[in-house]
C-alpha cells in the first residue's frame, strides 16, 4: 500500500477523533450498508475499508499507525526489548544441505541478514560460495526467495521470489556454473511448485489479475503449465486446467526419476484428487487415479516400479500405500504401512529406505522401514521434540534437523546403511536450556475431551497465580503445533513470563478425527479448548485473568478474536495477528474460498450462516463491553487473509469498547501474511508485540 503523508488529510482525520481511554482514536466513517442472509439483515458499516487501495483507506491506515506508534514509543522498555531481541537474533542460522549432482546447497543467515542466502559447497569440508543472495534484490529486504529448484543435472536453478510478503511469485532461471540469469521470467505464479523434467519445468499460475485488485480479488481458474528453457511465458503450454470449476487449485510434481507427473487437484485446504501422467509416453493424457475430495493423497515418490502414497483414505491417522503404475486406480492400491494409533505425519524415501515420521502426543518419533514395509529401527532423537529429514532415494547420506521448545535447531548427518548419526551443525545461540523447563500437561475441555498443552518457564517459578502468561493457539486446517525453538519468546521468559501452547482440536495432532472435531458446525470446540486452557492455567496457579495474554495468527487470529469476544473477562491482553475476523465474507477475497471445508460459508445454509454469525469476531463485538487490551496486527500486502478483516475489526472495536485498556492496530507496510518477512521487520514486530503485552500485564523490564 502506498503511503501518503499529506498534512491536509491528516488534519481532516485527526480533528474528527474522539477520545476514549486517554487515547485519541481516529473517527472511522460509517456507511449504511447491509446484506440479507436467509432473511436476516446484517449491517457492515465499515465495508469501505475492504478497498485497501483507496485513498480514504490509506489515510485511515496512516492515522491508525500514527496513534499506535505514538503509544508504543512511550513504553519505557521498548528500546531495551529491541536491543535484546536483536542480540538474541544475531547468530548464524543454517538449513540442512541438499545434495545435487555431487555438490551441496544450503541456506544460511549470518545473523541479522534480512533474508537467508543460498550457498554452494563442492564438499562438506569445502569453503562455501554464494549462489544466490536475495538481500541484493531489494534495499529493504522485502523481496524474499520463495523456492529454489535445481534441474536433475544441477546445471540450472529455477527460483521464485515474492515481493512485500505477497503470495504472488515470479520465477527466474540461473545457469549455476556462471551465475548468469537466463531471459526466462514467469509472472502471476501462486500456490505452485517448480518441478523439473527434461529441458524445462512445471508450475502453476493464474491469469493476470485486474489492475489495482491484485491483492484482493478472488483467485480463479488455476492452471498447470510447462515452461521450456529460453521460451517466453506466452509460449508456455497449458498441461492441466478445468474450465468448469473456477475454484480449484492444481499442484504439479515430477517423480525423482522424471518418469511420472503427479497433479493434485484441490477444492479446499483438505482433501484432493490425484492425477497421473506417464512422461515416458508423451502422447498420453493425465488419468484420474484417486477421485473425490474426501481424502488426502500425498505422493512420496516412484521407486523400483512402485509409487508410494501417504493418505488418510480409510485411515484417519494415515497409512502408506503402494501403486502399480500399470494399474494405478485407487481400487488396486495396496497398504504397505498400515494406520496405527499414532498419526503418520510424513514419509521420506532415502537410500532405499522409508523414513516414517510419527506424531505422538504432539511430538515426533522417527522410524526406518524397508521398502517391503518391515520395521528396521527407530532413529534416536536427543529428547522430545520435532524432526525433519532430507535426502535422495538413491543416496546413502541424509541430514535431519531436530528442535524442541528449549533445544535450538541442530543438524545431524546420518548414514542410512549404518544407522549412525553425527552432529553436523549446532546452533551457536547463547542460550542455556538448563535454565528453563518445558512440560506437557493434559487438561479437560468443556465436553470432557483431554487436550495437550506445553508450558515453558524459567526454573524457580513460583506457582502463586501471579505470573504473566502468554497462551498461544491455532486450531485449524489439520496443522499441528509441534515443539520448536524460538528466540522471540526468550525476553518474555527471562522476565519471568510463562509461555503456553495449546494443541487444540482442528489441528492435526491426533489425525483427521481431531481435525474434523474443530471444523464447520464443531468450530466452537476449538474456542472451548482454548478457553479451557486459560482456565487450567489459572486453576493450577500459573497465572490469573489480569496477568493472562492470548496470541494467534491467521486462523489463530480468528481464535483470539472469537475468545476475546466470548470471554472478555478471562484475558488481560489479546493479540490477533493477520486474523480471519469476518466470517460472513472471508470467502469473497483471494484464496478465502478454499477455507470453506474448515469453516463453511454463510451461503451454505441458514443453519451454517447462523452458526458463523454466532462466533464471527467482527459481528460479536458488543457496545458497552470492556475488552482486553488489544493490539491487532496485519500487513498491507497480505493477500492470504486480506487486511480488511483487521481493519473492520479494529474500527468496530474502537467504536464499541469501554474501559481503560487500549485497542490499537499495527499495519506493517510492505508486508504480507508472514512468509518472507525480513529479519528487520520481524524484530520490529516482535518488539512492539512484546512491549504491548508486557506493559499491559504490568511487567517491569529488568
Amino acid at each position: 500500500m502506498k503511503t501518503f503523508f499529506k498534512i491536509f488529510f491528516f488534519t481532516l482525520i485527526m480533528f474528527s477523533c474522539n477520545q476514549k481511554n486517554n487515547l485519541q482514536y481516529p473517527e472511522t466513517r460509517k456507511e449504511n450498508v447491509s446484506d440479507d442472509y436467509w432473511g436476516t439483515q446484517v449491517n457492515d458499516p465499515y465495508r469501505w475499508l475492504e478497498d485497501d487501495r483507496s485513498q480514504e483507506t490509506e489515510e485511515w491506515v496512516i492515522a491508525q499507525n500514527q496513534l499506535t506508534y505514538s503509544y508504543l514509543e512511550k513504553i519505557p522498555f521498548r528500546d531495551k526489548l529491541r536491543e535484546r531481541l536483536t542480540e538474541l537474533m544475531n547468530y548464524p542460522k543454517y538449513g540442512y544441505p541438499q545434495k545435487i549432482n555431487n555438490k551441496y546447497y544450503f541456506y544460511k543467515n549470518d545473523g541479522l541478514q534480512n533474508q537467508s542466502v543460498l550457498y554452494e559447497l563442492d564438499s562438506l569440508t569445502a569453503e562455501p560460495t554464494i549462489l544466490l543472495d536475495p538481500n541484493k534484490l531489494s534495499t529493504d529486504g522485502t523481496i524474499a526467495l520463495s523456492q529454489a529448484s535445481f534441474s536433475k543435472d544441477g546445471k540450472y536453478l529455477a527460483y521464485s521470489i515474492s515481493k512485500s510478503g505477497s503470495d504472488w511469485n515470479e520465477i527466474f532461471v540461473m545457469e549455476v556454473a556462471t551465475r548468469w540469469l537466463l531471459p526466462d521470467h514467469i509472472e502471476w505464479v501462486k500456490f505452485s511448485g517448480i518441478s523439473w523434467q527434461g529441458n524445462g519445468f512445471y508450475y502453476s499460475a493464474y491469469d493476470k489479475p485486474e489492475s489495482g485488485k491484485e491483492y484482493s480479488n478472488k483467485n480463479e481458474y488455476h492452471k498447470v503449465f510447462y515452461h521450456r528453457l529460453s521460451d517466453n511465458q506466452t509460449q508456455d503450454k497449458i498441461v492441466f486446467e478445468n474450465k468448469e470449476y473456477a475454484l480449484r487449485n492444481y499442484y504439479a510434481g515430477v517423480s525423482e526419476d522424471e518418469k511420472f507427473l503427479f497433479i493434485m487437484e484441490t477444492e479446499s485446504t483438505s482433501g484432493n484428487s490425484l492425477w497421473l501422467k506417464d512422461l515416458t509416453k508423451p502422447k498420453t493424457k493425465a488419468v484420474l487415479i484417486a477421485p473425490g475430495f474426501n481424502s488426502d493423497f500425498r505422493i512420496i515418490d516412484h521407486y523400483e516400479g512402485k509409487i508410494y502414497v501417504l493418505t488418510n483414505y480409510q485411515a484417519p491417522n494415515q497409512q502408506l500405500m503402494v501403486v502399480d503404475p500399470a494399474q494405478p486406480q485407487l481400487k488396486n492400491w495396496e497398504t504397505l504401512i498400515p494406520e496405527s494409533k499414532h498419526v503418520i505425519e510424513n514419509v521420506s524415501l532415502i537410500g532405499g529406505q522409508l523414513f516414517v515420521n510419527y506424531l505422538q502426543d504432539a511430538s515426533n518419533r522417527l522410524y526406518a522401514y524397508d521398502t517391503s514395509g518391515q520395521l528396521l529401527h527407530e532413529i534416536k532423537l536427543p529428547t522430545i521434540g520435532t524432526v525433519g529429514i532430507s535426502g535422495k532415494y538413491d543416496d546413502n547420506e541424509a541430514f535431519y534437523m531436530f528442535t524442541s521448545y528449549t533445544y535450538p535447531s541442530t543438524i545431524y548427518r546420518y548414514d542410512v546403511a549404518e544407522n549412525k548419526a553425527e552432529l553436523f551443525r549446532k546452533s551457536e545461540i547463547s542460550f542455556n536450556a538448563e535454565d528453563f523447563i518445558s512440560e506437557q500437561v493434559f487438561y479437560t475441555s468443556k465436553d470432557g475431551t483431554q487436550v495437550p498443552m506445553s508450558i515453558i518457564y524459567k526454573k524457580g517459578l513460583k506457582k502463586n497465580g501471579k505470573n504473566p502468561t502468554m497462551l498461544y493457539g491455532y486450531g485449524g486446517f489439520n496443522i499441528s503445533l509441534l515443539p520448536g525453538f524460538s528466540v522471540s519468546r526468550i525476553p518474555f521468559l527471562e522476565q519471568g513470563g510463562v509461555y503456553a501452547i495449546a494443541n487444540l482440536r482442528g489441528g492435526g495432532e491426533y489425525g483427521e478425527s481431531w481435525h474434523k472435531a474443530g471444523t464447520k458446525m464443531q468450530k466452537q470446540n476449538v474456542f472451548d479448548d482454548f478457553i479451557a486452557a486459560a482456565e487450567y492455567l489459572i486453576a493450577e496457579n500459573y497465572t490469573n485473568s489480569k496477568k493472562l495474554a492470548i496470541n494467534g495468527g491467521s486462523n489463530g487470529g480468528l481464535l483470539v478474536g472469537a475468545c476475546m469476544t466470548q470471554r472478555p473477562d478471562l484475558f488481560a491482553v489479546a493479540i490477533p495477528e493477520v486474523g480471519v475476523l469476518d466470517m460472513l465474507r472471508y470467502q469473497k477475497f483471494t484464496i478465502g474460498w478454499a477455507w470453506a471445508t474448515d469453516y463453511g460459508t454463510a451461503e451454505d445454509s441458514q443453519e451454517m450462516f447462523e452458526y458463523l454469525l454466532g462466533y464471527s469476531p467482527l459481528h460479536n463485538l458488543k457496545a458497552g463491553t470492556a475488552y482486553p487490551a488489544t493490539l491487532i496486527t496485519t500487513g498491507d500486502h497480505d493477500d492470504r487473509v486480506v487486511p480488511a478483516h483487521s481493519f473492520k475489526f479494529a474500527a468496530t472495536l474502537q467504536e464499541l469498547h469501554v474501559g481503560h485498556t487500549p485497542t490499537l492496530i499495527r499495519i506493517d507496510v510492505k508486508a504480507g501474511h508472514g512468509a518472507g518477512k525480513p529479519i528487520s521487520k520481524i524484530i520490529d514486530a516482535q518488539t512492539d508485540v512484546w512491549a504491548f503485552v508486557m506493559k499491559n500485564l504490568g511487567m517491569k523490564y529488568k
